[in-house]
């Protein structure tokens, strides 16, 4: 069963993307620190088994990707920020050309990382 992220205006290219949920997804709009990609790129929604990344992510389909997010105390209960660091796979781009809007990713693995 696939990832399914409803997608915003623009074309969508592609994916291994079904209509059937793997979960609950929360529209949350955090920073993402992606690995080896220009910063810039916050959370437009997520689920325990993926996220979708709205800006300036300049991700291809089917490549892995690495990142990071810092979830707000807010959001967590707790005093802190709880960093979730990431790895996973890019399943579909919304926009066209050099306007992509977005990326879908699955999340493969993720680690909880513990502040000093």
């Amino acid at each position: 069963m696939g990832l399914a992220f409803q997608a915003t205006d623009g074309q969508s290219e592609g994916g291994l993307v079904s209509e059937a949920r793997t979960g609950k997804r929360f529209p949350l709009e955090l920073p993402i620190k992606i690995q080896g990609v220009d910063q810039g790129s916050v959370t437009g929604n997520m689920s325990a088994a993926g996220v979708y990344i709205r800006g300036n992510a300049a991700l291809e389909i089917g490549s892995s990707v690495e990142f990071e997010i810092a979830l707000p105390p807010e959001l967590t209960g707790g005093n802190e920020n709880v960093i979730v660091q990431c790895r996973g796979r890019v399943v579909r781009r919304d926009g066209g050309g050099d306007e992509v809007q977005g990326v879908a990713c699955v999340i493969d693995t993720y680690d909880f990382v513990r502040q000093p």
